[in-house]
């Protein structure tokens, strides 16, 4: 697949002002991190664990920055009952989540939060938008910050494993 789409959303994360980004390493989201990492104008922060990086953009938004959390849906259990801050608070959030444990997937480990992950995030009181091709990652990111920081809601942007095709594994 074409890593254009990390370049599209790379450009949209830079029109919405996003100064901080928190992530957990993750291939899908490999060369949008490194884009990010190169951007003078951002902070990018890897994390030990994603629900750092709940916390992390919070403050960022206290201070006056606004910020972009990337992970894989396995990372999202880890960050339910930190997200009571978003809702409580009403500090945005905009996450952008690789899916595992979708379609053709080889892992059985990265079943249940795989299938998990968008009702998790829902019951979390998280806005969830998916995006349906490749074609469309950047503008569902372009929209969904403009939700997250403009009404002050937690965004989740779900990439599907369909859509970034699966990871392979050979004995």
């Amino acid at each position: 697949m074409s890593p254009s789409w990390s370049t599209e959303v790379f450009d949209e994360l830079r029109r919405a002002q996003v100064r901080q980004v928190a992530y957990v390493p993750d291939a899908g989201l490999s060369e949008l991190i490194r884009l990010c990492d190169a951007e003078s104008a951002m902070h990018s922060i890897t994390l030990t664990t994603e629900q750092e990086g709940v916390a992390m953009l919070a403050g960022a938004w206290l201070g006056g920055d606004r910020g972009v959390l990337l992970m894989q849906s396995s990372g999202v259990g880890n960050c339910i009952n930190m997200l009571s801050l978003q809702q409580e608070c009403r500090i945005p959030l905009l996450a952008i989540v690789t899916m595992r444990g979708e379609w053709g997937e080889f892992n059985p480990w990265q079943l249940p939060m795989g299938q998990a992950t968008q009702a998790a995030l829902e019951v979390a009181g998280v806005i969830v938008q998916r995006a349906a091709s490749v074609a469309d990652i950047a503008s569902v990111v372009a929209a969904s910050a403009r939700l997250a920081f403009d009404s002050a809601r937690a965004v989740a942007v779900l990439i599907p494993q369909r859509v970034l095709g699966t990871k392979e594994f050979r004995k």
